[in-house]
């Protein structure tokens, strides 16, 4: 959470110092490049294929050793390998920047900048990387506090950047790019440190392709795949973007970045929890139990993510003129990404979930079936694109994102279902359905104070604070309450959580 709200901070900030133009467009494409292999690596085909190696190993027979071991023969050869790739992709910029955004191509000035500042940036692939190999050693041993809070301190050199370097333009932007891998080698120090506390100092070994190595690429090979296509998904969506309107990538940003602040405190945190808890139970015979755990994450991820999604749907506008607005940042952009949110925001529940159910694919070791799902879904983007983008431009690409969420949601859902491996308990159903009724009791609650207090959403710091307050407040009330009135929340969770526990006699 700590990582999320500073990443928020650091777009607030971003969006006064660059605003949403051609440099803060520039950067964010250099900074997708290696952080679309954040994504790919560390919250998809590594963590899938490391964790329950790593976690048969440490709970088996060899213990800590033998797991040891194993991370050492898998950094043997990912290193090399990702060393490789960076200088390659060093070479190779110009070709990259117009894969990702050849839009950008007939504005040449924006292009080469571009490709300038993805070649500060492209190093942070390979920390990064080593990063997830680390946070994946720490999470199998359900140590989760330094893989969480590393991100934060990526967040926090950025934030400084902007702040040293407040002037805006080229200059901001090539701050930021420094940032991004002088944040790299931070975190990697921070999960070194952190694994090496735990009884894990991995040693450098000559690459050999061991028979657990062969094992680990049989896993994370399909699952590589699968998180592949989610990221030409998002790829596919930056080409799009790359040739509407001057601001638009920013205006995407701003938007998703709102929107993965519930995402990256609920869904991934769930996801990341529940995978080594499922891979125990299902390498102890105990399916019931796996099946347990998903159904209290799913119960716990709609309970915290439906009145986020409410309110980016119900009131996404005023949010973004309260948290955004300002320097470099028009009234204008404000409009447009609040816009582009409540699109969005109708897709979030469904990405919370997909977090929730692959784990019950990859406790089983089984990375197959998401990915012949992504390549469903992705096919489905493409065509939505097409269909929607040309006639609502950011508005029709932030509606297919939304659709197909639910799409993988539900193709993920049904298929584990099929084979038995997961269904919505009855009681988590109803709670789900009470949830529903707290949160359009909610979105009625955050239309009327929205009504009310429009002015003040365009007025001053302190008046759009007192709206925005105001604004949230009144939700959350609304959807607590009538949470706890009707059932939508599990008391006797709660009062547990609240109850002192006495010492021991």
């Amino acid at each position: 959470m700590v990582s999320r709200v500073l990443g928020f901070a650091r777009e607030m900030v971003m969006a006064r110092v660059l605003g949403a133009n051609m440099f803060a467009d520039a950067f964010l494409v250099a900074f997708r490049l290696p952080n679309t292999f954040r994504r790919f690596f560390g919250e998809g085909a590594f963590s899938a294929g490391f964790v329950p190696l790593f976690s048969q190993r440490y709970h088996g027979e060899g213990g800590l050793e033998e797991a040891k071991k194993f991370s050492e023969e898998v950094l043997a050869v990912f290193l090399p390998a990702l060393l490789a790739f960076t200088i390659i992709g060093q070479l190779a910029m110009p070709a990259l920047v117009w894969l990702l955004a050849s839009g950008y191509a007939g504005d040449a000035a924006k292009f080469e900048l571009t490709n300038w500042l993805s070649r500060l940036t492209f190093p942070y692939l390979m920390l990064i990387s080593l990063v997830s190999l680390y946070s994946g050693v720490l999470n199998s041993m359900h140590k989760f506090a330094a893989a969480a809070f590393a991100p934060a301190l990526l967040n926090i050199v950025m934030l400084a950047a902007l702040l040293l370097v407040p002037t805006g333009g080229a200059a901001s932007a090539q701050a930021l790019s420094i940032a991004v891998v002088i944040g790299g080698v931070i975190q990697l120090a921070l999960v070194w440190w952190a694994a090496r506390s735990a009884g894990i100092s991995l040693r450098l070994r000559r690459p050999r392709m061991t028979p657990g190595v062969r094992q680990f690429f049989r896993v994370v090979i399909p699952a590589t795949f699968a998180a592949g296509v989610y990221q030409v998904s998002i790829l596919i969506d930056t080409q799009f973007v790359s040739y509407l309107a001057e601001g638009s990538m920013a205006h995407l940003n701003y938007a998703d970045r709102l929107n993965q602040l519930p995402l990256g405190i609920i869904g991934t945190a769930l996801g990341t929890a529940i995978l080594p808890s499922i891979s125990k139970f299902v390498d102890q015979g105990k399916p019931e139990e796996a099946q347990k755990i998903q159904n209290q994450a799913m119960e716990l991820g709609m309970l915290l993510t439906l009145p986020a999604a409410v309110a980016f749907a119900a009131a996404g506008v005023p949010l973004v003129t309260a948290l955004f607005r300002g320097g470099q940042f028009t009234p204008e952009d404000a409009i447009v990404t609040g816009n582009t949110l409540a699109l969005i925001a109708l897709g979030l529940p469904a990405y919370v979930l997909v977090k929730v159910l692959t784990p019950g694919f990859f406790a089983r070791e089984d990375t197959k079936t998401p990915l012949r799902i992504a390549m469903w879904v992705l096919a489905a983007n493409i065509v939505l694109n097409f269909a929607f983008v040309p006639w609502m431009g950011l508005y029709g690409l932030a509606l297919a994102l939304a659709l197909t969420a639910w799409l993988n949601c539900a193709m993920l859902y049904i298929t584990l279902r099929k084979r038995g491996h997961f269904q919505i308990s009855a009681h988590v159903a109803s709670r789900i359905f009470r949830q529903l009724i707290a949160a359009a009791a909610m979105g009625a609650t955050l239309y009327a104070v929205n009504v009310f207090l429009g002015p003040m959403f365009n007025g001053g710091t302190i008046e759009r604070m007192i709206a925005l307050s105001t604004l949230v407040g009144a939700g959350g009330i609304v959807y607590f309450g009538l949470g706890w009135m009707i059932g939508a929340i599990d008391r006797d969770d709660v009062l547990i959580l609240l109850k002192r526990k006495k010492p021991a006699a």
